[in-house]
C-alpha cells in the first residue's frame, strides 16, 4: 500500500511541476508563434522584397526542424538526455541564431538564422510529448496541455498587435522584434530544463529512422498517417500565402502591417483563446477520429472563405473560422499520438508524426509559391480544400477504430488551481 501512495505522490509532483512551468513557457511560446506565422515571412516579403525560393525557405524553417525530428530522438535516446533538458538545449542553440540574424539584418543571414532558430526549436517536439505524456495522466492530458496553451495564444494575439504597430511605424527596427525572438527562445529553454523527464527508451543499434518500423506494423497508425498528410498538405500549402495574399501589393487589398498582424495574430488567437479548453475537454474525451473529422471541416471552410473574400468583413470572419478549427488542431497534432502509442514508444511515434508533418511542411511552401505563379489563389484555394475533404472521407471508416485509444485513468486528483 505504502509504495503505491509513494508512486501517486510522485506521479503528482511531476504532473504540479510541469504545469507550473509549461505555463510560464507557454509566454515565449506565444511570443515564438508569431514569428512564424506572421513576422518571419512579412519582413521577407515587405522589407527585403525577396524572391520566392528565401520566402518559402523563411516559411518552412520549422518544418525543416519537424524533418530532423527522428535523428534529434534518435540522438537523446542514444546520449541518455533527459527529454526536457534535451529540448532545453536545443532551444539556446536556435536563440543563438535568431540572435545574429538580429546583429547582421542582410537577406542570406536573415534566412539562415530565421530558418535554423525555428529549425532547432520545432526538432524537439517528440521530446515534449514525450514529456507530456510521462508527467500528464491520460484522462486530463488534453485539458492541462490546453490550459497552458491558452497562455500562449493570449500572449500571441497580444505580442501580434504590438509588434505589428511597431512594424507599421517602422519596419526598419525589426531587428529589435529579432532580438525579442532570440530571448524568448532562451527563455523556453531555461524554463524547460526545470521540468522533470526521464531518458528515452534506446534501441541500441537501431537506426536514426527507427520509428518508421511502426508505420508498417501498426495499421491505424500508418492509415491516420496517410489522411493526416493530405489534410496537412493542403492546410499547409495555404498558410504562407495567407501572408501573401494580405502583403503583395499586386493583390491591391492595400493593408498596413498592422492590419495583416490583426488578420494572422490578433483574430485568429483571439478565437483560438476562447475555444481552446473547450477542445482540450473534447480531445480527452470525444473520439479522436471524429474530433478530426470536425476539424478538418472547420480548415476547409477557412481556407475558402479567406481566398474567395477581398473585403474586410471576410477576411474578419476567415480569420475566426481558421481561429476555431486552429485550437482544436493544436491539442490534436501535439497529443494524439499519446492514444495509440505504446507509452514507452510515444516519442517514436510522435518523430514518425512530426517527420512528415516536415516532409509536408517543406514542399508544400515551395508548391505554393510556384504555383500561385500560375493560378489564381482562389483556385489553389479550391485544390486545398478538395484536399481537405478527401482527407476526411478517407478518416470516416477510422471512427470505429477511434475505441482503441487507450483507457484513461482517474488515480490521480485535479490538479490544484
Amino acid at each position: 500500500m505504502l509504495p503505491t501512495i509513494l508512486v501517486a505522490m510522485a506521479d503528482l509532483d511531476r504532473r504540479l511541476i510541469t504545469y507550473r512551468y509549461e505555463r510560464w513557457r507557454a509566454l515565449s511560446a506565444g511570443i515564438l508563434e508569431t514569428a512564424s506565422g506572421t513576422f518571419l515571412l512579412l519582413i521577407a516579403v515587405r522589407w527585403f522584397n525577396a524572391d520566392p525560393i528565401p520566402k518559402a525557405l523563411v516559411a518552412a524553417g520549422g518544418s525543416f526542424g519537424l524533418l530532423l525530428s527522428p535523428l534529434v530522438v534518435y540522438f537523446v535516446s542514444r546520449l541518455q538526455w533527459p527529454a526536457a533538458r534535451a529540448a532545453a538545449r536545443a532551444r539556446w542553440v536556435g536563440a543563438g541564431a535568431v540572435l545574429v540574424a538580429a546583429l547582421f539584418p542582410v537577406l542570406p543571414v536573415y534566412v539562415a538564422g530565421a530558418v535554423l532558430g525555428a529549425a532547432v526549436s520545432a526538432s524537439v517536439i517528440p521530446l515534449l510529448t514525450q514529456m507530456y505524456q510521462e508527467n500528464y495522466p491520460d484522462h486530463e492530458r488534453g485539458r492541462l496541455f490546453s490550459r497552458a496553451f491558452m497562455i500562449r495564444i493570449a500572449t500571441a494575439a497580444v505580442f501580434s498587435k504590438l509588434a505589428g504597430e511597431a512594424l507599421s511605424r517602422d519596419l526598419g527596427h525589426f531587428p529589435w522584434l529579432l532580438a525579442v525572438f532570440a530571448l524568448a527562445l532562451a527563455g523556453g529553454g531555461w524554463l524547460l530544463a526545470r521540468c522533470p523527464s526521464r531518458p528515452l527508451v534506446a534501441d541500441g543499434g537501431a537506426h536514426p529512422l527507427r520509428g518508421m518500423r511502426f508505420v508498417r506494423e501498426d495499421a491505424l497508425f500508418r492509415r491516420t498517417l496517410i489522411c493526416w498528410m493530405l489534410m496537412g498538405f493542403a492546410n499547409l500549402m495555404m498558410l504562407p500565402l495567407r501572408i501573401e495574399y494580405l502583403a503583395n501589393p499586386k493583390y491591391d487589398l492595400g493593408l498596413t502591417v498592422g492590419t495583416i498582424a490583426l488578420l494572422t495574430g490578433v483574430i485568429p488567437n483571439a478565437a483560438r483563446l476562447v475555444l481552446s479548453p473547450i477542445w482540450g475537454r473534447l480531445f480527452d474525451r470525444m473520439n479522436f477520429f471524429s474530433l478530426r473529422i470536425t476539424l478538418n471541416i472547420g480548415f476547409a471552410l477557412g481556407t475558402l472563405t479567406f481566398f474567395t473574400s477581398d473585403n474586410l468583413f471576410g477576411l474578419v470572419a476567415a480569420a475566426v473560422i481558421y481561429g476555431v478549427s486552429a485550437a482544436g488542431g493544436d491539442v490534436a497534432w501535439s497529443l494524439w499520438v499519446t492514444k495509440f502509442a505504446p507509452p514507452e514508444r510515444v516519442a517514436d511515434y510522435m518523430s514518425v508524426h512530426t517527420f512528415l508533418t516536415g516532409v509536408r511542411g517543406v514542399l508544400a511552401p515551395v508548391v505554393a509559391f510556384s504555383v500561385v505563379t500560375r493560378l489564381p489563389l482562389a483556385t489553389m484555394a479550391l485544390i486545398s480544400v478538395g484536399l481537405i475533404m478527401a482527407s476526411t472521407l478517407m478518416l470516416v471508416p477510422e471512427i470505429k477504430f477511434g475505441k482503441r485509444a487507450r483507457p484513461t485513468s482517474v488515480l490521480v486528483e485535479e490538479v490544484s488551481e
